[in-house]
């Protein structure tokens, strides 16, 4: 299962990891800091590979981790390799939404199965409130009161 930095307006599942809306104590305090931090990172990363590769853009309901991860890479890879060459050259815009086909990825009825016992999962409160304890606990052991 994938967690996702998020904020409030989602509900409180185990995939999403949420900033704490009125955190009390030294190690609560802390996590909102770098939950934030880390969150918009991470959109302004994907905002970049979004406008640049379609593929980016949509649910990845029909891949593995390791071809999420896999292509997430293999973006980052071309957009370096892009921006290296295109770095003398000034600015250029393109549609890329109009170079490729869109693909959509078939599943069998075991992953279908799979797919309903995950988003049970998912959606779970407990989880999250777990989750939630857990990654308190593992930011203030690894960065402290920075």
């Amino acid at each position: 299962m994938g967690y996702y930095l998020a904020d409030g307006i989602y509900p409180p599942w185990a995939t999403f990891v949420k900033t704490i809306p009125s955190p009390e104590g030294r190690k609560k305090k802390h996590f909102p800091k770098r939950q934030e931090g880390a969150r918009k990172d991470v959109e302004r990363a994907f905002g970049v590979l979004q406008s640049r590769f379609a593929i980016v853009r949509g649910p990845a309901k029909g891949c593995k981790r390791k071809e999420i991860g896999d292509l997430m890479k293999a973006c980052i890879i071309m957009h370096n390799m892009i921006v290296d060459d295109e770095r003398d050259s000034g600015p250029r815009d393109y549609n890329y939404d109009s170079m490729g086909v869109k693909v959509v990825p078939s599943r069998s009825h075991a992953e279908q199965l799979s797919g309903i016992q995950m988003n049970q999962r998912i959606t779970n409160r407990a989880f999250h409130s777990l989750l939630q304890d857990d990654l308190v606990e593992h930011i203030w052991q690894k960065f402290g009161d920075e």
